[in-house]
């Protein structure tokens, strides 16, 4: 049973998108809502289980709780939140949404997994101004790693997967060639209209540029 603490799209959203995917049996829980979303399909609304404001955190059923994320608009409410989640009450998987990226650097150090908007933010921003050929998927861990999509461009037709490798910065997980994905070999070479997935290191994404030049 995730769980949400805070109120909003960020709240919501998420467990909107968690609950397509559950069994009927499975509730998405999300504190502290006291009324249905008009925006939510009646579908929809049968996967929430809607709780009172301020309920003491047992009483809520956080010690049941597969997941935990701190959304509110505290940075402090919600890392005190995630610390009492993750060391107190033993959940699983915590993460803490914090506005500010120092902060967030901080809190990882005391083991949190953090998200902050304005850092995926501005690297987006950063990836579609300065190469427009890659598309972020997903970012992995607290956004060290991101697994990017790549249409193969005309001149790497016909280069190797290696060619397109740096070691421990950027990596091939798979290609998607004719609609089916592949595992590639080192050795493979790139055809026409493949889509590579990658994995890359944040930091490397000049590096990422070098290769794909």
């Amino acid at each position: 049973m995730p769980g949400a603490r805070g109120l909003g799209q960020e709240a919501q959203q998420p467990a909107v998108f968690l609950s397509d995917g559950l069994d009927p049996g499975v509730t998405v829980a999300i504190k502290p809502i006291v009324r249905e979303d008009p925006g939510v399909t009646a579908g929809r609304q049968e996967c929430f289980q809607v709780r009172p404001p301020r309920l003491p955190a047992t009483q809520a059923g956080i010690q049941r709780a597969d997941a935990f994320a701190a959304v509110t608009a505290s940075d402090e409410a919600n890392v005190v939140a995630a610390r009492l989640a993750k060391n107190v009450f033993r959940v699983p998987r915590v993460v803490a949404r914090v506005y500010e990226p120092r902060k967030a650097e901080i809190y990882r150090r005391f083991g949190l997994q953090t998200i902050s908007p304005i850092s995926l933010g501005a690297e987006r921003l950063a990836e579609l101004i300065t190469y427009s050929d890659l598309d972020t998927v997903f970012s992995l861990g607290s956004s060290e790693v991101d697994i990017v999509d790549l249409e193969i461009p005309p001149h790497l037709v016909g280069r190797a997967v290696k060619d397109l490798t740096a070691p421990g910065e950027v990596h091939v997980v798979a290609i998607t060639r004719a609609g089916k994905t592949f595992l590639p070999n080192p050795g493979v070479a790139f055809q026409a209209d493949d889509l590579v997935h990658l994995a890359v290191l944040v930091a490397a994404s000049d590096r990422l540029k070098s290769l794909i030049r």
